[in-house]
């Protein structure tokens, strides 16, 4: 770093002199907010980081080699330029003291590690877990960086630290897993440092968004003529239209009004606020655009997000950067560029640029030479010592997450977060003897008093049951299972697991038979949907009358009683290979009336379809054999039909198949009843004695 000439004259702008006038009201700020923020800090309870045990640790904790001194010395160099050049900024996050009291550089503090757990392979996984494994902490005082920055093998084992401790451990594992990441002090928002997301829309919550179709535009339209309307109705279009626009200026007025109670106050520290977090940038792992992560929330944010104020300085396991671009905007218009020298200053230069550059900057020493002469030898010496100085290997030693600790990510066993008007619990598997290891609750007011609708997540079921959806309002609650149920269940949306109360049941229909793929049914009627059959059957509609007795079965078990059908409806879709008229597209069979009706698809040309009826078409003879078939009980409507189709004999044999076919489909209903009960016979022993699963190869769990 360039150190100003004694003589150069500076011009003090009017920006200059308010800066000025910042730091100074901010020494006066600093001596106010410590008493301020003793009740933030108060809310993490019952643990005293000065009593910790560190008997144990390596020699490594306790000294500095012969390299880890020299550092020192350099850093100090390093800050006593920084602070001649920019002496209105606050000190350098350098080298804080560690847990036994020695001070440590922080890029010797980080311990690129890769642990052997998949998810920890992906920077969102190794985010979630540094978020969910450690709680919370406040800093001391929120407008100054700690005094201290401690190991991430102890902020592991005792599962807390402040936005430093998770950045670092965070960054440990991202350049352990191959990302360009870097440790970031700078500055944030009071809902960033706070970790106070009561103003944010839950992430689960967030509907993604539609990429637009490009619609291709042609070179010739046609024009089309507008349709002529009268002008009474536009009249009236034109008062509904305003009667529209004054109530929705009423709604908008409301929701102004409370967006303004929603508003947070103004926070007396904006711009102030210390925070750390990590950076990523583009190039390594295929990463496509350079972004920041917040350590406490495992989000990731663009590096225009207004949430992050500015950078004071950034730091890898090799290497320091102060940020010298001016940050009044917060990070919007940096650039990230590290080996642009006017906008990062580098602490160690590296040495393939000293070699390219060195006759460069002798012409300029030699030049400032008359003016510096007790500071040049001394510039010259330390460029000499960091161009064969190389950064040390970090005194921590290696970083080890057991599966059970992994397993097991909640420190207290279970997380809550609140978002705008919903709450998100996590807990760890195995926690929840049902399984649950998520559940969000949707509230209508602002307050969170009103419960809207839930909705839970499960793991390691034997019932493969995954989520569950619960509808307050509606009282309706839907359950969905991953592939693998014995009866091959997909989702079962209910009120009750009582029979006859409603249900609505879906299927893998894949893996089922009769390709059903869903089925809907209440006391009255029931409908299932098919998809796939090679008859093209794709809807079977039953209807069911009121038992004979009188006898209200719901919420009992009709053993005996059935409902009595009232009528089968089947809809078909097109066979290609059948001619139009000889192809049904619905028949209905009314069984309490005895008649059956059927209804044939059209041709392209086609305008009314084919149809067929017939009444009271069961009339036997004295051996109760025979079907007699007269003009009265058939009425046939074939306007496009052959001369086959007008045949007698034909009608006769069709009849036929009707009857036999009527029979298998009261056969079928009452499988389909008797598959209703049995589902929610086996769903009531499932939720009575529920089992959890353990994997084969979680060894910790099966013992």
């Amino acid at each position: 770093m360039e150190v100003l000439e004694e003589n150069e004259e500076v011009e003090q702008t009017a920006e200059d002199l308010d800066s000025l006038n910042i730091s100074d009201s901010l020494q006066d700020v600093e001596t106010k907010v410590p008493e301020e923020e003793d009740s933030v800090s108060s809310d993490v309870p019952g643990f005293d980081w000065s009593s910790i045990d560190t008997s144990h640790l390596p020699s490594s904790y306790k000294t500095n080699s012969r390299q880890e001194k020299k550092l020192l010395r350099i850093a100090d160099h390093f800050l006593q330029q920084y602070t001649l050049v920019c002496p209105d900024r606050k000190p350098l996050f350098l080298h804080p003291v560690n847990e036994c009291g020695v001070e440590k550089f922080v890029s010797t503090t980080l311990r690129p590690t890769l642990l052997p757990y998949p998810e920890l392979y992906h920077w969102s996984g190794c985010a979630s877990f540094v978020c969910n494994y450690l709680t919370m902490e406040p800093l001391k005082c929120p407008i100054t960086p700690p005094s201290s920055l401690y190991s991430p093998t102890t902020i592991l084992k005792y599962q807390r630290g402040n936005c430093f401790d998770f950045t670092v451990l965070l960054c440990s594992l991202l350049i352990g897993a191959g990302y360009d990441a870097y440790c970031v002090h700078g500055y944030a928002s009071r809902e960033i440092c706070t970790l106070d997301q009561t103003q944010d829309l839950c992430p689960l919550l967030k509907k993604p968004q539609e990429v637009p179709m490009m619609k291709k535009s042609r070179k010739y339209k046609v024009k089309i003529l507008p349709e002529p309307q009268s002008k009474f109705e536009l009249q009236q279009k034109a008062k509904k239209k305003e009667e529209a626009e004054d109530v929705q200026k009423k709604e908008e007025e409301e929701e102004v009004v409370m967006e303004v109670q929603e508003k947070p106050k103004r926070d007396p520290l904006h711009g102030l606020r210390v925070h750390a977090w990590v950076l990523v940038q583009s190039g390594k792992r295929k990463v496509p655009e350079t972004f920041f992560i917040n350590p406490f929330t495992g989000n990731s944010h663009n590096t225009t997000d207004e949430c992050f104020l500015g950078i004071e300085s950034i730091w890898n396991h090799r290497n320091y950067w102060v940020n010298m671009q001016d940050c009044r905007k917060g990070c919007k218009d940096l650039s990230f560029d590290l080996s642009d020298a006017i906008c990062w200053e580098i602490m160690l230069p590296e040495s393939n640029k000293l070699l390219t550059e060195s006759s460069e900057r002798d012409m300029d020493d030699t030049r400032s030479c008359q003016n510096h002469k007790s500071l040049l030898p001394f510039q010259k010496e330390n460029k000499e010592r960091d161009m064969s100085f190389e950064m040390p290997l970090s005194w921590v030693a290696r970083i080890n997450v057991s599966c059970r600790e992994f397993e097991n990510q909640y420190s207290q066993g279970k997380k809550v977060i609140l978002y705008k008007q919903a709450k998100l619990e996590k807990w760890a598997p195995y926690v929840n003897g049902d399984g649950l290891v998520e559940r969000l609750t949707i509230y209508g007011d602002l307050n969170c008093t009103e419960v809207v609708e839930v909705t839970e997540w499960f793991k390691n079921r034997e019932d493969m049951l995954d989520m569950r959806e619960m509808n307050k309002q509606r009282q309706l609650t839907t359950d969905y299972f991953k592939p693998g149920h014995p009866l091959l269940l997909k989702a079962h949306t209910y009120t009750s697991l009582e029979p006859e109360t409603g249900h609505t049941m879906e299927f893998y229909h894949k893996a089922r038979a009769d390709d059903l793929r869903k089925r809907v049914e209440s006391a009255t009627e029931m409908t299932e949907y098919f998809v796939g059959r090679d008859d093209f059957l794709h809807i079977r509609h039953v209807e069911f009358g009121e038992r004979e007795n009188g006898m209200d079965m719901a919420g009992t078990r009709p053993d005996v009683h059935l409902r009595p059908i009232v009528q089968i409806k089947e809809c078909f879709h097109r066979n290609p290979e059948k001619p139009a008229d000889e192809d049904v597209e619905e028949r209905i069979f009314m069984i309490e009336d005895d008649n059956i009706q059927l209804t044939y698809h059209l041709e392209d040309h086609d305008t009314i379809a084919s149809k067929v009826a017939f009444f009271r078409a069961i009339q036997r003879d004295r051996k109760g054999e025979e079907i007699f078939l007269t003009r009265d009980t058939c009425v046939k409507y074939q306007p496009w039909s052959s001369e086959k189709h007008k045949n007698v004999l034909h009608l006769y044999k069709l009849l036929w198949e009707l009857r036999k076919e009527q029979k298998e489909l009261k056969h079928q209903v009452r499988e389909s009843e008797a598959e209703v009960l049995n589902v929610l016979k086996v769903r009531e022993d499932e939720e009575a004695n529920i089992k959890l699963t353990v994997s084969m190869y979680n060894a910790a769990k099966r013992e």
